[in-house]
């Protein structure tokens, strides 16, 4: 199906775009530029998503850009019929809750694990989903508000770790086409303060836990924190001299959380932690970033040792890829 088609095909109903569990800024940046460009057809649409937000540099953003978005206990209204549109992931890819609603569309820019059909798809392989989301206006003539359009722009540039990591000459067009409406004040004020005290015991924790194997830097943090917090302890990791591969997990109530992270050319991250969790959790994501969960109960399955499981399953797998310990 046509995009047009698929839009004229959810005309008259009420709308879902649900992002990944936990949102970071470029799931928001693309869900809330999604919504509003469906206005302009008389489209109505609610923002979803499962887990938390509970991150001082997310929160921001929803509080900036003025974004209702509803958790999973608020979608009273939702049933089977119910369309929803899936933004910066896929269904069953691993970090996105199965609501009970119809996901009929997906527009991600992560690669595909575990096929699925809908009625529309766009999966490209860009530095992030605002990318494709800024393109519908471009392709449309639809000229993005200020809002729209910095929310955007932010998500591009921290997806893409200010154009360093995954980023195509796509990337770079929408970021052109989008900087005149955006707002630097409001950029500038996004960038800053973003990291709350509380954070920095994360970062301790890592720092007591990490373990070097040749280039492979493997931490755990041993209580639960945000998915965004994860990721910056592995972006962190990653700057350290020598340390061309990272994972990051922190041990939840519920269920273990990793991120991984690559700068190696033959450790694709998002592969790796496919594979290494296969067998007792999911994962999957990009060749330079990527995440994946493990349930508690498995892990308890694993017993005492396992954190010293888990870091072999990496590194076994990791070995495949490369000429890695």
């Amino acid at each position: 199906m046509e995009f047009m088609e698929f839009i004229e095909s959810i005309k008259g109903k009420q709308v879902y775009i649900q992002t990944h569990n936990f949102p970071d800024p470029d799931a928001l940046g693309s869900a809330y530029g999604l919504s509003k460009f469906l206005e302009h057809f008389g489209i109505s649409s609610i923002l979803c998503y499962d887990g938390k937000i509970d991150k001082l540099s997310t929160r921001k953003i929803l509080d900036i850009f003025h974004i209702d978005i509803r958790s999973s206990e608020q979608l009273t209204d939702m049933v089977e019929e119910s369309p929803i549109i899936l933004v910066d992931s896929q269904k069953q890819a691993g970090n996105i809750t199965d609501f009970i609603g119809d996901e009929v569309a997906v527009i991600d820019h992560h690669p595909t694990f575990v096929p699925i059909s809908y009625q529309y798809k766009d999966i490209r392989m860009t530095g992030s989903c605002c990318t494709i989301v800024s393109e519908y206006f471009q392709k449309y003539n639809i000229e993005p508000d200020t809002s729209v359009a910095t929310a955007l722009l932010y998500g591009l540039k921290m997806d893409t770790n200010h154009f360093t990591r995954s980023v195509t000459e796509l990337d770079i067009r929408m970021y052109t086409f989008l900087y005149p409406y955006a707002d630097d004040s409001i950029l500038r004020e996004l960038y800053s303060n973003t990291l709350e005290f509380s954070d920095l015991s994360a970062f301790s924790a890592v720092f007591q836990t990490i373990r070097v194997f040749d280039s492979i830097g493997i931490a755990y943090i041993p209580f639960s924190c945000p998915d965004a917090l994860i990721a910056m302890t592995s972006d962190f990791i990653l700057s350290l001299e020598g340390v061309q591969f990272v994972v990051v997990y922190s041990k939840r109530e519920l269920e273990w959380k990793f991120s991984v992270r690559s700068e190696d050319d033959k450790l694709d991250a998002g592969r790796i932690v496919y594979q290494a969790l296969s067998d007792i959790g999911s994962g999957g994501g990009h060749a330079a970033m990527a995440g994946g969960l493990v349930p508690i109960e498995v892990i308890r399955e694993m017993g005492p040792h396992a954190d010293h499981k888990i870091c072999n399953l990496f590194l076994e797998t990791a070995k495949k890829y490369g000429d890695k310990p």
